[in-house]
């Protein structure tokens, strides 16, 4: 079990969801929790888990604001962000729902962080 200083990162941040819908939101939380987790299983120090999960944290910010620019379609700002946050995951080529879009990102950062432990 995660301790709670490290899973208030992720609870009392409510910038990560903001702009979100409900299931996006949720996708996200549980995202990231899940992804503090993996990193306290992985033997790390408890200050270095912290550090790790503060970075996670900051970067599903700017996801979130992806999805949001992307869904309403403000493409040009979504493309802004993604060369400033040097997001590598591919790009939507259809319309997508934001929750399928979120799902699609989490998917790919979890596999590539997989990779970094």
């Amino acid at each position: 079990m995660l301790a709670k200083p490290i899973l208030s990162h992720i609870l009392d941040d409510d910038a990560l969801t903001r702009g979100l819908g409900d299931l996006e939101a949720r996708v996200l939380i549980e995202w990231l929790v899940e992804q503090a987790e993996l990193l306290d299983a992985a033997g790390l120090s408890g200050d270095e888990v912290n550090v790790r999960v503060c970075r996670l944290c900051r970067r599903a910010r700017a996801i979130g604001r992806f999805v949001t620019f992307w869904c309403e379609g403000q493409h040009t700002a979504a493309l802004q962000l993604v060369g400033a946050e040097r997001f590598y995951w591919p790009l939507p080529t259809t319309t997508i729902d934001a929750d399928e879009l979120m799902c699609q990102i989490l998917t790919w950062e979890g596999q590539q962080n997989a990779l970094r432990l």
